[in-house]
């Protein structure tokens, strides 16, 4: 029987590649609940007079690590149960703000595929993976380098 839900392997994930996940709306609680969790008390993060006062904006802002760990979620449900092996390195830019009530998704491009010299039956993976508001505002790019299984430990 096969199972449903397993990630790409790394012939799934040709040069130029294109895909996006689902989208996730980022509540208050989910913000409150990060910085808590993380010891980020910083007064951008838990004073909203400050919020609006002095940074000038409206609304409760998340960490960007916060987004990053949203889109890496998202990413893993959909694209490495079981075939995403390692994360190897990325360059991150935040292009802009995200606040409680937005809906982020992510959209991906292979920009680098290559068989793994050291580990047969390995691939590695970089992608370019925009996070994009639901008013299609980019407000995170970053390109993670992957370790992903292959179904062959030849090339094909």
């Amino acid at each position: 029987m096969d199972t449903v839900g397993l990630g790409f392997c790394f012939e799934d994930l040709p040069l130029g590649r294109q895909f996006k996940t689902v989208g996730r709306t980022v509540t208050e609680a989910d913000i409150v609940g990060f910085i808590d969790k993380i010891g980020m008390t910083e007064v951008l993060f838990t004073n909203l007079d400050f919020l609006r006062n002095v940074a000038g904006f409206e609304g409760r802002l998340a960490p960007g690590s916060m987004v990053f760990c949203f889109a890496e979620g998202l990413l893993a449900q959909a694209t490495m149960q079981g075939t995403g092996l390692a994360f190897l390195g990325m360059q991150l830019d935040i292009k802009g703000p995200t606040f409680a009530g937005d809906t982020i998704h992510v959209e991906c491009e292979v920009i680098e595929a290559r068989r793994s010299e050291s580990r047969p039956g390995r691939g590695l993976v970089r992608t370019r993976n925009r996070v994009v508001k639901a008013d299609g505002t980019v407000v995170m790019e970053y390109t993670p380098l992957r370790m992903l299984k292959a179904r062959s430990e030849v090339r094909t």
